[in-house]
């Protein structure tokens, strides 16, 4: 069985179809939807009416998350109150100094972590190379090589190579799927991601780290992809080291702050590249010599950026009362009924489903391969057929988002997406792509 649906020849009838069926079931299912009262926790765009215009259907959320309600409020307070009135007093009166701490704590619930094993700070790019470093210390002696998801995300490659050059190891890229055939016992770890960013692919989290384990190897996971869209269980299955970013599921704006796991039995032995002030035993003591701080404060580096710590951790009141295991159902059935519109809507040949069909197999987005087509009504030059189809999508009120050369992206937020955004989105694809010249003669998608 083909681990992508696909759509067959004849799903679609002569034309785009009207509002009727799958309108009125999209209403249904969100009268029946448990987390429904969840999106006016967001600032979103109202549905669009004749007199409006705008983007009315947000699926973009796996690049940059809606703004949570709560946060304005609270970053006028920040700067207001607790910089402009307090000012340095709030290190401690406010309880900025434990905020990476306090933060972290609030995230591992989502990832499957208990208290003290997530600390928040720096860029996702900054985490993996403390992982992938720290981890490289930890590993047995006689390691050679570190194996790199394939189809990873191009930041992790680059720090890898560049951490390998450092520790004198290795770099050897390997397709998630054969990590557990290629592991020996000269790998000092895997930097894996759980859910691929081009087709929402979720690779195998258990079965790999289980694999790298009986290897002797470390297991070090970007959930950049999956964190606040579904369970992860860095405890449960005995992940060593994580990172991620909090601008995507977890929504707490551009640029925020990411975050570093490290599990709890490896704590006194994780030894960071980046041993800042912040990571010391005594940070005051201004000690030329640096002794790390016990439990996951080590994985502190310099100075928090108190501004975008602050927001995120109002953003996180959002998941109040929300377990992520009603997230993950929502998100399957939004995906689901997505595809299900899609086929109905989009002409036959045009589109086919990069995203896999299995829930076990599947992230929190859709991705569809965009078949080139004779020629666009939507502009000239040499942007592919795709990036138009999504920049007049765009202007239709319908934001996800192209990666070249023929990938448009879907994502879907359980938290603040509706299952009538699911339809919109599909009926208005199907409009475009029934709008565009038929597809050249033997190309594919």
């Amino acid at each position: 069985m083909s681990e992508t649906p696909g759509f067959p020849a004849g799903a679609a009838g002569p034309g785009p179809p009207a509002e009727g069926e799958l309108t009125a079931r999209a209403r249904e299912l969100d009268k029946a939807d448990p987390l429904a009262a969840v999106r006016g926790r967001f600032v979103l765009d109202a549905p669009p009416d004749e007199t409006s215009g705008g983007a009315a259907v947000y699926l973009d959320g796996n690049s940059l998350g809606a703004l949570p309600r709560a946060v304005p409020d609270r970053l006028a307070d920040v700067i207001a109150r607790e910089w402009g009135e307090l000012r340095i007093r709030s290190w401690s009166e406010s309880g900025w100094w434990t905020a990476p701490e306090r933060i972290g704590d609030k995230i591992a619930p989502l990832i499957g972590a208990g208290p003290g094993r997530v600390v928040v700070g720096d860029s996702t790019s900054v985490n993996i190379f403390k992982a992938v470093v720290g981890g490289v210390r930890m590993a047995g002696k006689g390691c050679t090589e570190i194996l790199v998801d394939a189809t990873t995300f191009p930041t992790d490659g680059y720090i890898a190579r560049s951490a390998a050059r450092m520790t004198g190891l290795a770099v050897r890229p390997v397709e998630p799927a054969r990590i557990a055939d290629e592991v020996t016992e000269r790998t000092a770890l895997a930097l894996v991601n759980h859910v691929d960013y081009r087709t929402g692919r979720l690779n195998d989290l258990p079965g790999i780290t289980h694999a790298l384990h009986s290897a002797g190897a470390l297991a070090v996971w970007d959930l950049c992809h999956s964190a606040g869209a579904l369970p992860v269980g860095l405890d449960a299955h005995h992940v060593d080291l994580a990172v991620g970013c909090t601008y995507k599921y977890l929504n707490g704006g551009p640029g925020s702050p990411a975050y570093l796991y490290i599990r709890e039995s490896l704590q006194d032995r994780f030894e960071s590249p980046l041993p800042g002030w912040n990571s010391h035993a005594d940070p005051f003591a201004m000690d030329p010599d640096h002794t790390p701080a016990d439990g996951i404060a080590r994985g502190r580096v310099g100075t928090p950026d108190i501004l975008s710590l602050l927001a995120l951790e109002a953003a996180l009141e959002a998941w109040d009362g929300v377990s992520i295991e009603a997230v993950r159902t929502k998100s399957l059935a939004l995906t689901d009924f997505f595809l299900e519109c899609v086929q109905a809507c989009v002409p036959p040949g045009r589109i086919r489903s990069l995203t896999p069909s299995a829930h076990e197999r599947r992230g929190s987005q859709v991705s569809l391969a965009c078949a080139p087509a004779l020629g666009s009504p939507f502009g000239q030059g040499e942007t592919p057929v795709a990036g138009q189809v999504m920049d007049e999508l765009i202007r239709r009120g319908v934001v996800g988002d192209f990666r070249p050369p023929d990938v448009l992206r879907f994502g879907f937020t359980p938290l603040y997406t509706s299952f009538a955004d699911a339809e919109r989105a599909a009926r208005v694809l199907g409009e475009v792509l029934w709008a565009l010249p038929e597809v050249s003669s033997g190309d594919g998608g």
